[in-house]
């Protein structure tokens, strides 16, 4: 069962034919058909599913070959919402580090897929099909008894308020307030969760930047001077936790959830975050309710290992140990020294010997290798260089899947 030992995030390098299978989609404006795009996915994903099978990894994904950005089209499939192009800055916080990035001169916002509520939202399981494809199309790869390993990122519930001005994730007409929205959306991802558990899903990853910007002082203090905003930088912070546990609050026991604090991986290596997490630590570890904590640990940009003393003994962490920013390899020894360094703070905090606290302890890269379809500085072989040194740090730990 997840979380295993040796962990990735998600995403992988894609291949060239697929870019260019998809360049030429846009370019020329033809049918995913008629550039013979289900032949070259459905052959990318299964080439995807046993490299990492052959790297010894159990919780495979489709390498997120199936979208654009790492969010995907989940958001787009769900009715009532508004796609934005060439949007007014106004809309945004432009103190949010990834609207930052996306900020032009004339002051225009480039929204890269970004979506609003323009009536309320609801859930189609006809119209809900890209998550839907891009698990089948790894189950295609697999023998059915190896389908619960399965790891599907989606989007945090999130991820299309944060970025908005106060009261612009959404058109008047559609929700008045933050409270109303934010119970559809729960709402939209159970049902969502629900589509994907009753296909064999049973391993979920909710990828979330905004968690990690909560951790910056650049963030919190554009917060603190956005007159627009209802209440504190912290009351937003609850708000998403209480949406996070109200959009899984009906799934079954052994449908297990995590949440990866991305601190962004853009095009050319790119990060949006910074700051340790002790500022949201303990409130996150012990009201969050996921299975699972996926934190970046690559740079002195997290801090220590301090903030692990709040992990509750039920839940596990993932230490984002190894780079996917760098194409250097990192020196295994020193990262198996930070994996036992993170267990002694994890055990001080519960009350654990050592091992015991390792028993909840994985390993993985910092982040997934290609968030977006291209623009990395790695290759896929050092892609395989740094998969293949956290399987071998797992196994010299803990010598086991």
């Amino acid at each position: 069962m997840p979380p295993f030992r040796a962990e990735h995030m998600g995403s992988l390098l894609r291949p060239q034919e697929l870019l260019e299978v998809r360049e030429a989609i846009r370019e020329k404006g033809i049918s995913a058909e008629e550039a013979g795009l289900p032949e070259v996915e459905k052959a990318a994903v299964a080439h995807v599913v046993k490299l990492q099978q052959d790297l010894g990894f159990k919780a495979v994904t489709s390498g997120e070959y199936n979208r654009t950005r790492f969010w995907g089209l989940m958001w787009d499939e769900f009715q009532g919402t508004i796609r934005l192009q060439d949007a007014e800055a106004s809309m945004f916080r432009l103190y949010h580090p990834d609207v930052v990035s996306l900020i032009e001169q004339d002051r225009k916002v480039m929204p890269g897929d970004s979506v609003i509520a323009g009536s309320k939202l609801t859930h189609s399981a006809e119209a809900s099909q890209a998550n839907l494809h891009e698990l089948r199309l790894v189950q295609a790869s697999l023998p059915e008894s190896e389908w619960g390993n399965i790891k599907l990122t989606v989007i945090t519930p999130a991820w299309f308020h944060m970025r908005y001005k106060q009261g612009r994730a959404y058109t008047p007409q559609a929700y008045s307030n933050d409270a109303d929205y934010f119970k559809d959306v729960a709402k939209v991802y159970q049902a969502e969760l629900a589509l994907l558990y009753d296909a064999g899903l049973r391993n979920v990853q909710f990828d979330d930047p905004g968690l990690a910007y909560f951790c910056s002082d650049k963030f919190r203090k554009g917060w603190a001077e956005d007159a627009d905003n209802i209440g504190t930088v912290d009351d937003l912070l609850d708000s998403y936790i209480a949406l996070y546990n109200d959009s899984i609050s009906k799934l079954p026991a052994d449908f297990h959830t995590g949440v990866h604090l991305c601190r962004g991986n853009f095009i050319g290596g790119r990060f949006f975050a910074e700051g340790a997490y002790d500022i949201i630590a303990q409130k996150l570890f012990t009201e969050l309710k996921v299975n699972t904590f996926y934190l970046e640990y690559d740079t002195e940009r997290a801090g220590g290992f301090e903030p692990l003393k709040f992990l509750p003994k039920d839940k596990y962490v993932v230490i984002g140990a190894i780079s996917t920013k760098l194409r250097d390899l990192e020196n295994k020894e020193e990262i198996k020294q930070r994996i036992y360094k993170a267990a002694e703070f994890v055990a001080a905090g519960s009350g654990q010997t050592r091992e015991e606290a390792l028993k909840r302890i994985a390993i993985s890269p910092q982040c997934g290798f290609s968030t977006h379809e291209s623009g990395y500085p790695l290759t896929e072989e050092d892609e395989k260089k740094k998969l293949g040194l956290v399987r071998q740090i797992a196994d010299e730990i803990w010598g086991e899947a």
